[in-house]
């Protein structure tokens, strides 16, 4: 099965052949992905890194076989860049890149190369900061249900896209992001990084934040945010009660 990578800044993978369909996710240039299935100008995809899959229109990327060597380098924030017709894209977080080369301001894309702004250097592929301090790049992006970029995202797109900036592969999805990682016993015990993880009345697992300090969780809901939260759960002020019930904390990072 061939390998393909998305050279698009991002592409909606829908639930089905149709752009009035639910956008489970978005495939982030650089990614790789297969091909599993076909209909008219629609490929179902499956991302090699999350193994999510969902539906991609051909208009918005058309497929590109990955024929390159290397380790991807993953950017840390916006990077200006410009493609070989001299057209300008600005990449998001959590963008894929190789061989990049802060000399002369350039990676490349399988053998297509690609001229960033000037001031390229290490610090857009190695994070100064800690996971926390990655996430609070993110405060104030409005939620969108599927999105992972400042632009529009969701809880699990946050704790996703944090990690995996700082080395960690997650799954797209809450349900499966908590069976990662190593337990913490109660949230006295738990240090800035570590994910929360809520449940719905059902018991399962409806939405995940990330610890930024004592008490304090950031997460996306309407956009992302920062709420106190306590061995109960998420506690938000303007509306004086709990909005979701706290179930099990997991470290990530050491």
């Amino acid at each position: 099965m061939k390998t393909y990578i998305c050279d698009n800044v991002l592409v909606p993978l829908r639930c089905a052949p149709s752009h009035k369909s639910e956008m489970e996710s978005q495939m982030l240039f650089g990614e790789k992905y297969v091909i599993t299935d076909k209909i008219l100008n629609w490929s179902k995809i499956a991302l090699l890194n999350d193994n999510c899959e969902g539906w991609i229109d051909t208009n918005h990327q058309i497929p590109l076989e990955f024929n390159f060597t290397g380790k991807p380098s993953t950017i840390n924030k916006p990077l200006v860049c410009h493609k070989d017709d001299n057209t300008t894209m600005v990449l998001v977080p959590g963008s894929e890149i190789y061989s990049p080369d802060y000399i002369s301001n350039s990676f490349y894309i399988n053998n297509i190369k690609y001229n960033a702004e000037p001031s390229f250097n290490e610090s857009w592929t190695v994070p100064s900061g800690t996971p926390a301090d990655t996430a609070l790049g993110f405060i104030n992006a409005p939620y969108l249900w599927g999105g992972k970029s400042y632009l529009g995202i969701d809880c699990s797109g946050l704790t996703q896209l944090v990690c995996k900036i700082h080395g960690i592969h997650l799954p797209r999805n809450g349900s499966k992001q908590v069976l990662h990682g190593k337990e913490v016993s109660f949230l006295g015990e738990a240090r800035k990084g570590d994910l929360l993880f809520f449940d719905n009345p059902k018991g399962e697992i409806s939405h995940v934040g990330l610890l930024v300090d004592t008490g304090l969780i950031i997460h996306a809901s309407g956009r992302v945010r920062i709420d106190v939260v306590d061995h109960q759960g998420i506690f938000r002020k303007e509306f004086g009660q709990y909005s979701h019930k706290l179930r099990i904390i997991k470290r990530m990072f050491d």
